[in-house]
C-alpha cells in the first residue's frame, strides 16, 4: 500500500510537470500563431522564395499540437492512478511514447534545420530587393509586414538601408524607413540617406538567422528536457500498472 500510494504521488508530480509544460508549449504556439509582424509573414509574402521557408509557419501548429497533447496525457496519467485504471494507465503510457518518440524526432529536425537555415537563403536577396522596389510605399499591406518586422528586430531592410533605394517610399519621398535611423539620426520624424548611412542599422537577414537559431536551440531543449520526464513517467505508469494487475 506505501509503494502504491508513492507510486501514485510521482505520477501526480510527473504529469502536474508535463500538464504545465503543455500549457506553456500550448501558450507560445499561440502567441507565435497570432504574432502578425514576425518575420516569417515577410519571407511568406516574397515571390520566389526557397521551398521550405514556408514551413517556418507551421511550427505554431506543431506546438500547439504538441502543448494540447500534453495536456491531455497529463489529466490521463493523473485519473489513471487516482481511479487505479489499467486501461487508462496503458492509453497513458501509449500516447506518452508516442509524443516522446515525435518530440525527439522533432527536436533533431530543430537542430540540423539550424544548419540549414543559410542555405535556405541563399539567393533570396534578390527577389527580396524586388519586393520592396515594386510594393513598398505603395501596397499598403507589404509595407505594414515590413513596418512591423523592423520596428520588431530593429532591422532595416533584407541587408541594409540600401534595399531600398529604388523603392516607391524612398523615390517620391527622398527619406527611408524611421527604422533605417538610430533615434539620434531621426530629424523631424525623417531618417535622410545620411542617417541611414550612418547609423547602421542591421539588415533583417542577419535577425532572422539569430532569431531562427536561438530559438530553435530553446525549442529543442524544452522538448529534450520534457521528453526525459516522460521517461520517468512511462516507466512509473507501468510499475504502478503492474503493481495493480497484482492487487486483481
Amino acid at each position: 500500500m506505501c509503494c502504491t500510494g508513492f507510486l501514485k504521488t510521482m505520477m501526480f508530480v510527473f504529469n502536474g510537470v508535463i500538464f504545465l509544460a503543455g500549457v506553456a508549449i500550448l501558450g507560445v504556439g499561440i502567441w507565435v500563431q497570432v504574432d502578425s509582424g514576425s518575420l516569417t509573414s515577410v519571407v511568406e509574402s516574397i515571390p520566389g522564395a526557397p521551398p521550405g521557408l514556408d514551413q517556418l509557419s507551421s511550427v505554431s501548429y506543431v506546438l500547439i499540437a504538441v502543448g494540447a497533447v500534453l495536456l491531455v496525457i497529463g489529466f490521463l496519467g493523473c485519473c489513471g492512478a487516482v481511479r487505479e485504471s489499467r486501461c487508462m494507465l496503458l492509453t497513458f503510457f501509449s500516447i506518452v511514447l508516442i509524443i516522446f518518440i515525435i518530440e525527439v524526432a522533432g527536436a533533431i529536425v530543430l537542430l540540423v534545420f539550424e544548419d540549414l537555415v543559410p542555405k535556405l537563403l541563399e539567393g533570396l536577396e534578390d527577389e527580396v530587393r524586388k519586393d520592396i522596389t515594386e510594393k513598398y510605399g505603395t501596397d499598403e499591406s507589404a509595407t505594414q509586414i515590413w513596418n512591423n518586422t523592423m520596428e520588431q528586430f530593429e532591422c532595416c531592410g533584407f541587408m541594409n538601408y540600401t534595399d531600398f533605394d529604388q523603392s516607391p517610399f524612398v523615390t517620391t519621398r527622398n527619406t527611408y524607413p524611421t527604422a533605417c535611423c538610430n533615434g539620434t539620426e531621426i530629424q523631424q520624424g525623417e531618417c535622410s540617406k545620411t542617417g541611414a548611412m550612418t547609423s547602421m542599422v542591421p539588415g533583417c537577414y542577419w535577425k532572422l538567422l539569430d532569431f531562427i537559431k536561438e530559438n530553435a536551440v530553446i525549442v529543442a531543449g524544452v522538448a529534450l528536457g520534457v521528453a526525459a520526464l516522460e521517461i520517468a513517467a512511462m516507466v512509473v505508469s507501468m510499475v504502478l500498472y503492474k503493481d495493480i494487475g497484482r492487487k486483481r
